[in-house]
């Protein structure tokens, strides 16, 4: 027993005439009689009464138009849940991300623009450190990364691509010689405890600062989470080097300067398998070419000096 053959019946059944069941269904009368003919012949017994004038049901006939009206339904659905899959307008994202993603605010506008577009895609999130995404993404772990990219190993199997830009600023304790200042310079860093973000085994801050600018560094401290550079620079520890975005993190006793040497920015980066597969993410990654939140202007929490 086919579907079509379910179609067939409920046309009979519904209309009550097998001419107008065949005009509805645009095949021809005798066709239509065979298939129905067929129908009762496989599941062995009459399903209608036929006679000059109209076409009634037997006992068997009404059972079967309550089952086929079911089957027929669950079959539509399935094929629509299918055809959307196909679009990428289900499934699931499973994204990585480092703070920075968040407090910049591009992660929240990339959610709410997948939320917008393909409301039954799941997306969960998963906060994971920039160096350990690349790996992350090539064993299936996560579908998308959001990191900085400072720190990350970028693998031939992956894609990435720069979404987001931002200044640097300096990140100190409101007690620290600096704060009364409005900026700070790269010379002025080279002659404080630096603490240095260090993601993963690779290079550091501080090793960034001599390759892009030939400045030698004093290292206090080096971690590996944005938190506790920021803690450590708040707790007097040193100064550290931090995007702009991280402005909006309220910590006590914490100040944030800018850098006066404008060619220092930290990016941001949207990383991906090569020849992705899923729909889902598919559809995810073609809304992710929207241009990215603009960086915070606000410099800091703390009352800046006059």
């Amino acid at each position: 027993m086919e579907l079509r053959h379910l179609r067939y019946f409920l046309a009979v059944a519904e209309e009550g005439h097998f001419g107008r069941a065949a005009r509805r269904l645009n095949i021809v009368q005798p066709a239509l009689s065979m298939q129905i003919r067929a129908l009762e012949a496989e599941l062995g017994g009459a399903l209608l009464v036929r006679t000059s004038r109209k076409v009634a049901l037997t006992e068997a006939g009404e059972t079967l138009v309550i089952e086929a009206r079911r089957t027929l339904a669950q079959a539509d659905r399935t094929m629509a849940i299918v055809q959307r899959s196909l679009r990428g307008e289900t499934g699931q994202v499973r994204v990585g991300f480092a703070g920075n993603a968040v407090l910049a605010g591009r992660l929240m506008q990339d959610m709410r623009l997948l939320r917008a577009s393909y409301p039954t895609i799941r997306l969960e999130l998963v906060e994971l450190a920039p160096h350990l995404q690349s790996d992350a993404l090539i064993a299936g772990r996560i579908d998308v990364g959001y990191c900085p990219r400072f720190g990350i190993r970028l693998e031939e199997q992956l894609d990435a691509e720069k979404i987001g830009e931002w200044p640097m600023s300096v990140a100190m304790a409101d007690t620290h010689a600096f704060a009364h200042r409005r900026s700070v310079s790269l010379a002025a860093i080279s002659s404080e405890p630096l603490i240095a973000y260090a993601p993963g085994d690779g290079e550091d801050s501080a090793a960034m600062l001599r390759l892009q600018f030939g400045l030698n560094v004093n290292v206090a401290h080096r971690v590996s989470s944005t938190l506790s550079v920021l803690a450590l620079a708040a707790a007097g520890m040193g100064i550290a080097l931090v995007p702009a975005s991280l402005e909006q993190v309220n910590i006590p006793h914490l100040v944030f300067r800018s850098l006066k040497d404008s060619a220092v920015s930290a990016d941001l980066l949207l990383l991906n398998r090569k020849h992705e597969a899923d729909p889902a993410v598919r559809a995810f990654l073609s809304l992710m070419r929207t241009p990215p939140l603009k960086a915070s202007t606000n410099r800091g929490t703390a009352t800046k000096p006059r």
